[in-house]
């Protein structure tokens, strides 16, 4: 059944968000801490992270005090796009271990209290895919072909692709097969990678292959899936040609003009006006999703989910994804990509309450993961600028302090939310970009379908670091890691920030353990006074009354004063001589 969120009898008029009752399922306040698999923790020394790796690890997740973990994916594949080009669903790559390796991560982690989801990649496979060997060996028109976007060619002997889209990672969004007999043959659309061919969803036979895939996970065990752009399903009927931006991976710069809602009584929103991309967005994927729930509800308890990574405007629309039928969760990218500026932020704030509320959805809170540059670092650039793809030793750097400092504020904002949240790894650590890798390294297809004009994702997705002075800083038992680390990650390592007071880890352990705590991600949510052009202060109450937690961030010039006889808790950063907050520092209190 789909969850509605009850309002308490005394809402005020500075709400934005009402409270949760008490035993609200638990992905509606969850934090969960997303896993890159590759970069979490190697057992063989190989220089890539594995799955027997991670189960070693699971304890530290419990004592990070999260609730579940979500694995980026494990599945048998050449590796063209770090696993996001799938040969096989339902086994795990050699790479990673084995069935049996994810059967003991999932029960380890289980033991621990800690939930697993597993990513789903549901718009394209891999070109090693059985289908496509088997589509690219059948005839034109075969069954085999009828599972992928195959099309004829446009003008004089089909030379030239079926429209003009573009890929993501840069170039065509076509590529031309040969046939068997050697002559030029029909083209496929791959919204990504060439290796990476669309599927051709209004096929009843994928609809059937993915629940089939679904139940496979959930037998073993998982709690949910993290669907991997999940609003490109379905394409436009006729494939169009779209001269509009492509705007999957938005980078848009926030203002507060642009981050307000309309006014009240206004039903309109601006955005709707723009033209919505044939490849993105389309009115068939909810659909699939509401089949996919059903499987999910039919699963014995306790509760499986499904979180939507949908890069889709305006926020009324992602909110599509989350109601009670389809989606429990979508992830928040307005918020991610939203500039270190109060307005823009309590603007974001409040329009992603009013649209997910008006669904009955939590909202989901997010501000780095595996696809974009991590917040500590990219607090640290000019705020005025949009949200690089990358960053190189060739381009302007990040100021490291000052994109620490924002970043432990901005967690500290978040985790006071209410919702649910989700933290990229190592982003406990206080963990920068990887800003100076020598571009013989760099893997990301970004990276080589654009010549370098996009540095793409590597900068973010390099191992962990656990021990100072160990080799590969404790990633595995040798100094292989399959993208180096930079010399300035010792510094952030466990072993020298766990126990440590004023440590970013241990600002993480006491913010999740104080959240769990409060239930704040079950509480309602009210702008304070003190809210304004340059200060984001929130309250969060529970819903009986019996706590209000005050979430305060300066973000202007001037230290801040707290209010009369609030009680602080919790700081990113240390107060003043005469205990005002300093710019770019948060703090919670009780008031």
């Amino acid at each position: 059944m789909g969850w509605v969120t009850q309002t308490t009898p005394d809402v005020r008029s500075d709400t934005i968000h009402p409270a949760d009752p008490a035993d609200a399922p638990w992905w509606r306040d969850a934090v969960i801490y997303q896993i890159y698999p590759r970069s979490w923790a190697d057992s063989d020394g190989d220089g890539i992270g594995d799955l027997p790796g991670i189960t070693a690890r699971l304890p530290y997740l419990r004592d990070l005090g999260v609730d579940a973990v979500w694995l980026s994916p494990f599945y048998v594949s050449p590796m063209n796009d770090a696993g996001y080009d799938v040969a096989d669903y339902r086994d795990i790559d050699p790479l990673f271990g084995s069935l049996a390796d994810a059967d003991a991560l999932i029960a380890g982690a289980h033991d621990l209290g800690l939930k697993v989801l597993v990513d789903l990649v549901p718009n394209h496979s891999s070109s090693e895919h059985e289908w496509f060997k088997a589509a690219l060996a059948s005839p034109l028109g075969s069954p085999e072909r009828g599972r992928y976007i195959f099309r004829e060619g446009k003008g004089p002997g089909g030379d030239e692709p079926p429209n003009n889209w573009p890929s993501v990672f840069g170039g065509d969004g076509w590529s031309r097969v040969t046939e068997a007999d050697g002559s030029p043959g029909q083209w496929y659309l791959h919204l990504f990678d060439s290796t990476q061919p669309d599927y051709e969803w209004t096929n009843p036979e994928i609809g059937d292959e993915f629940v089939s895939i679904l139940q496979f996970w959930c037998d073993r065990g998982v709690d949910g899936f993290r669907v991997d752009v999940a609003n490109a399903l379905v394409k436009e009927d006729g494939l169009p040609d779209f001269d509009g931006p492509l705007q999957a991976f938005d980078a848009t710069d926030h203002n507060p003009e642009a981050a307000l809602p309309p006014a009240p009584g206004d039903e309109t929103d601006a955005d709707d006006e723009q033209p919505r991309a044939p490849m993105w967005d389309q009115e068939g994927v909810h659909e699939i999703y509401r089949r996919w729930r059903t499987v999910l509800e039919e699963q014995p308890s306790p509760e499986r989910i499904l979180c939507a990574e949908a890069w889709v405007k305006p926020g009324h629309r992602l909110a599509r994804y989350v109601r009670s039928d389809e989606m429990h969760q979508a992830f928040n990218f307005d918020f991610l990509d939203t500039h270190w500026q109060a307005t823009s932020l309590r603007a974001v704030i409040e329009h992603s309450y009013r649209d997910n509320d008006a669904v009955g959805a939590p909202t989901t809170w997010v501000l780095s993961n595996h696809d974009v540059v991590r917040h500590a670092s990219r607090l640290g650039l000019d705020q005025s600028l949009p949200r690089p793809n990358g960053i190189s030793a060739e381009r302007a750097q990040p100021d490291a302090e000052l994109g620490l400092r924002r970043a432990r504020a901005a967690t500290m904002l978040m985790l006071a939310l209410p919702g649910s949240a989700y933290v990229y790894q190592g982003e406990e650590l206080g963990l920068p970009e990887s800003t100076e890798m020598p571009h013989e390294f760099r893997q990301d297809p970004t990276f080589h379908r654009t010549e370098g004009k996009e540095i793409g994702r590597d900068g973010c997705r390099v191992p962990m670091p656990w021990v100072r002075d160990a080799p590969s800083l404790g990633f595995g038992p040798s100094d292989a890691t399959w993208l180096p680390q930079p010399d300035s990650y010792g510094a952030y390592a466990v072993d020298q920030q766990a126990g440590v007071e004023g440590s970013t880890l241990e600002l993480y352990r006491s913010l999740l353990a104080a959240r769990r705590e409060g239930r704040l991600g079950l509480g309602s949510a009210a702008w304070h006074e003190l809210s304004g052009d340059e200060v984001v202060a929130l309250v969060n109450s529970a819903g009986d009354g019996s706590r209000r937690t005050l979430a305060l961030a300066n973000l202007g010039a001037d230290p801040v004063s707290l209010p009369e006889g609030a009680q602080v808790t919790h700081l990113s950063g240390e107060l003043t001589p005469d205990g005002l907050v300093p710019t770019d520092v948060a703090v919670w209190a009780v008031l």
